[in-house]
């Protein structure tokens, strides 16, 4: 009987394993030991036989954050179980970095709350694959890329049975939410309308669709905060192996998803908390939260959702990371191009600046009557 468990339980034990590094090491023996990536350009960073598992991956970089993408495949297959913006991938969202630690990912640099600055990110997951494992970063910006990095793997002579659930990470954006009635403030009896069955299944706010069998494991959620009160008040609706209602998992607030109580605190610990906190950013937000004891399994699918305010009523930029495992094959899933991935800035007095030409593309807002009715009892309190 194995009695040591937890985190810590294989250094107690000696692994039939080989341990292997992918770097961008200058194998001239000098000291210029980052790969530069030319614009249009894909690189491969690692290209690993199998059977093997890795376990830590470490990168630094001067800038690149949603111009370049990190993209990663397992068992040579066609469609990447991983595709997501490189800052956002590591808990970092609209190209803003910060020092921050949990227990999936951490960044480090000097120059917190800075757009495009120099940062240290490291991701300690698991990634098991059995044949191959390759990771790539794609360079969709207009200037060259300078990129460090570590990929630490360990190499098995035996493979990973039939019910491996492999890796997958996947970017999402809306720009603007479809919110139905953003000069509500939240938290005001105009705001707080019934959103049910349907009507949430098709308005909130999506973090991930996948189909297949395996378990979601969390994900990170970016808000530029238009409106500038309270971003939340949104619950998690989470539907596993189909639609019902209620939905399999019903939560009760936006920070109360993501582990936190009456708005959102400056802090960032093992499981759940902020990256960047938009007290320190004017109005940008990067939380997160990991279900690492407690993931959501499922059999066939899962629909994983939040509102944007109370009932969807307001119209902030989001973007998001969802982590889950499954077996594969995966649903494909593709991701918008650079022009939509870019952060919404703000002009030298403060103001958002609205560019219609980039944001994402967006369904006709349909209003119920509750809504008409909502809007029309604020307008006449103004």
């Amino acid at each position: 009987m194995n009695y040591v468990n937890g985190l810590l339980s294989s250094l107690t034990r000696v692994k039939d394993a080989r341990t292997g590094r992918a770097s961008s090491w200058d194998t001239t023996g000098r000291n210029n030991d980052a790969w530069d990536i030319a614009p249009g350009e894909t690189r491969v960073l690692a290209d690993i036989k199998g059977p093997g598992c890795i376990n830590h991956i470490w990168m630094t970089q001067p800038n690149g954050y949603r111009n370049v993408l990190i993209q990663m495949f397992w068992d040579d297959e066609e469609h990447p179980s991983v595709l997501c913006p490189l800052g956002d991938f590591f808990g970092l969202g609209n190209e803003i970095v910060n020092s921050y630690d949990s227990i999936p990912f951490s960044a480090s640099t000097h120059n917190n709350n800075q757009f495009n600055s120099g940062c240290a990110l490291n991701c300690y997951l698991q990634m098991p694959f059995n044949q191959s494992a390759r990771i790539e970063l794609v360079n969709e910006g207009g200037t060259s890329h300078r990129q460090y990095f570590y990929v630490d793997y360990e190499l098995y002579p035996i493979p990973f049975g039939e019910g491996t659930a492999y890796f997958h990470a996947q970017f999402h954006r809306e720009n603007p939410c479809d919110g139905w009635g953003h000069e509500i403030t939240v938290n005001t009896a105009e705001a707080n309308i019934i959103n049910a069955e349907r009507l949430a299944w098709d308005n909130n706010y999506l973090i991930l669709s996948a189909e297949g069998k395996g378990h979601y494991i969390g994900c990170n959620l970016s808000v530029s905060n238009f409106q500038g009160t309270w971003w939340g008040e949104g619950d998690d609706m989470i539907w596993i192996d189909g639609y019902k209602w209620p939905p399999d998992l019903h939560g009760t607030g936006s920070e109360d998803y993501l582990n936190q109580a009456w708005g959102m605190q400056r802090n960032a610990f093992a499981h759940n908390g902020s990256s960047i906190h938009e007290s320190n950013t004017k109005g940008y937000q990067t939380s997160y939260v990991y279900h690492l004891e407690n993931p959501i399994r499922f059999e066939k699918e899962i629909r994983v959702t939040i509102e944007h305010g109370h009932g969807n009523h307001l119209s902030n930029e989001t973007s998001s990371v969802a982590y889950w495992y499954q077996i594969e094959p995966h649903k494909p899933f593709g991701i918008l191009p650079v022009e939509q991935r870019k952060p919404v800035l703000k002009d030298e007095d403060g103001h958002w600046i609205i560019d219609e030409t980039n944001q994402t593309p967006s369904s006709e807002i349909v209003l119920n009557d509750e809504m008409k009715q909502k809007k029309q009892q604020w307008q006449e309190k103004q």
